[in-house]
């Protein structure tokens, strides 16, 4: 009779563990709430004809992730954001704040997604908005403008699973984000923006 309640109890146990294991394999939705810097590379490119040099600053705002895992290594997730904000600097003299949205979709392959430490690394396409520009300093009275942004996203990262449903994470994208600027109307060239974005976030999946 032992025996049999302990053949029971193991069945049991492995049950549990088998629709523990089946529920984290199956299709599902992944949630992040996190943090992220946008971080400009340091050669914002020139602008006049090489006249006016251009530096755009860090901005670091809340975000959110949401993917859709297919399978268990393969997902499809977008990112939104608070709106960015980044002062722009001309010859090193502050001439602009604009703010950014760039959500961005991208493809994922995720490597040892049932253990403890998961890595993954994605591709996909991002689009930038810019609205509220603020003119100041030297072209404080000027109508700056800056078209939106098409460009090709990479992303990497690693999940630290805390139970069957919690995370937490790292990951680091790069975007290619260029923009034409005009003032008053006229071209002035691009400016090349092509961040780094850094972020930590923990995440559930259901």
């Amino acid at each position: 009779m032992s025996t049999l309640r302990m053949f029971c109890g193991a069945a049991l146990l492995w049950s549990a563990i088998s629709v523990t294991a089946h529920a984290q394999d199956a299709p599902g939705w992944l949630i992040k709430l996190g943090v992220h810097d946008v971080a400009p590379k340091s050669d914002n490119g020139t602008l006049a004809g090489g006249a006016l040099a251009v530096d755009v600053d860090d901005s670091v705002r809340p975000t959110a992730t949401f993917e859709y895992l297919f399978t268990p290594h393969l997902g499809v997730e977008a990112i939104v954001a608070w709106p960015f904000q980044h002062k722009v600097e001309l010859n090193g003299a502050q001439a602009a704040k604009v703010e950014q949205l760039p959500p961005t979709v991208s493809l994922h392959y995720h490597f040892n997604p049932g253990g403890t430490v998961s890595p993954f690394v994605g591709v996909g396409v991002n689009y930038t908005r810019f609205f509220d520009i603020q003119e100041e300093g030297p072209l404080e009275g000027a109508n700056l403008d800056l078209d939106s942004s098409w460009g090709v996203a990479a992303h990497a990262g690693l999940d630290f699973r805390i139970d069957a449903h919690w995370l937490a994470g790292v990951d680091v994208r790069w975007i290619d984000i260029d923009t034409k600027a005009k003032v008053n109307g006229a071209d002035v060239g691009t400016v090349n923006i092509d961040p780094w974005v850094y972020g930590a976030y923990v995440g559930y999946r259901f």
